[in-house]
């Protein structure tokens, strides 16, 4: 199959792992699959996090069994990557372990205090059920399946974030104040969490075409915007001055993209940040502490089922 055939088939599920594609595709889609799986892997380490700032037990139990989710969710991602042929999941793995692999900018940034929670466990989770939800129509099957269950999960994931921000917005001024400047730092990331605009990116014409994506990194940001600004005003945060929001002739809100700090942006995007380096060191040396797990295993799985038998 050539890729203008693919560009006329593609759809919704269209296309699995029995289909003669051309490698174009298949390193697209690979591509895309490993920064989501990647970024499911490293928003989990912020939570992580988030366990342990977490002010009581109830709050700490839900931030682990989200940690959980996220790694599942990376599983699955990774499982759905290697149909394509492309790359296996362990050198994907290792590719994140060596600051090779790519994934989400907000997910860069290191966390410090509760306040971060809801940034992360609302309004970026919230951006990624706008994205993730598109996904569920992708022309890749084993991705759309994937989505399914992610989706799902990530659902509850939203309405966790939005419990801590109504407790905290509900709790003493002081924390309120404290809430509202991370919501000042965090919402220019979380406007960037997106993508480039749809001019700047690299990928996004492509896979549109194809049917990997169904809707642009813009049309996303915007559709987050019209969705979150009134939830964020709902719960007493004051939106930010800069970047600039505005309405459109249609009534939909948009971000002047410019008041965004994109040079930032693209030095994550190569993985050069400062906090890039402290994440995915972090990463690399938990993978290497679970190494002898993994060589555990290779050599009972090379050895053959040595499972003991039940006795007749």
């Amino acid at each position: 199959m050539d890729i203008e055939t693919v560009e006329e088939r593609a759809g919704p599920r269209a296309f699995g792992p029995d289909d003669d594609l051309p490698e174009e595709y298949r390193r697209a889609a690979t591509r895309m699959i490993q920064f989501h799986a990647n970024s499911e892997v490293m928003g989990g380490y912020l939570d992580k996090q988030f366990t342990r700032h977490a002010p009581s037990l109830d709050r700490k139990l839900a931030c682990t069994a989200k940690v959980q989710d996220e790694i599942g969710h990376a599983q699955l991602l990774y499982r759905a990557a290697e149909t394509l042929g492309v790359k296996t999941r362990e050198e994907m793995l290792t590719e994140l372990a060596e600051g090779e692999g790519k994934f989400l900018n907000c997910f860069h940034y290191p966390v410090d205090s509760w306040y971060e929670a809801p940034m992360i466990d609302f309004f970026v989770d919230g951006g990624a059920m706008r994205r993730q939800a598109t996904l569920k129509r992708t022309s890749w099957t084993p991705y759309a399946h994937a989505m399914d269950k992610v989706c799902f999960e990530e659902g509850f994931h939203v309405k966790h974030g939005e419990s801590i921000l109504r407790e905290l917005m509900t709790s003493s001024k002081a924390t309120q104040d404290r809430v509202q400047d991370t919501f000042e730092e965090w919402w220019p990331r979380i406007l960037q969490f997106f993508g480039p605009t749809n001019d700047e990116s690299h990928h996004d014409e492509f896979a549109q075409r194809v049917g990997l994506k169904t809707v642009s990194n813009d049309e996303l940001r915007n559709s987050f915007l019209d969705m979150y600004l009134p939830k964020a005003r709902k719960y007493g945060l004051e939106i930010p001055e800069y970047p600039r929001i505005f309405e459109r002739d249609d009534g939909t809100m948009a971000v002047r993209e410019d008041d965004l700090e994109w040079d930032e942006f693209w030095t994550i995007a190569k993985n050069d940040y400062e906090g890039s380096h402290e994440q995915i060191g972090s990463r690399r040396r938990r993978q290497e502490a679970v190494e002898w797990v993994r060589s555990s295993l290779d050599g009972v799985e090379a050895a053959g089922d040595t499972t003991p038998q039940a006795a007749d």
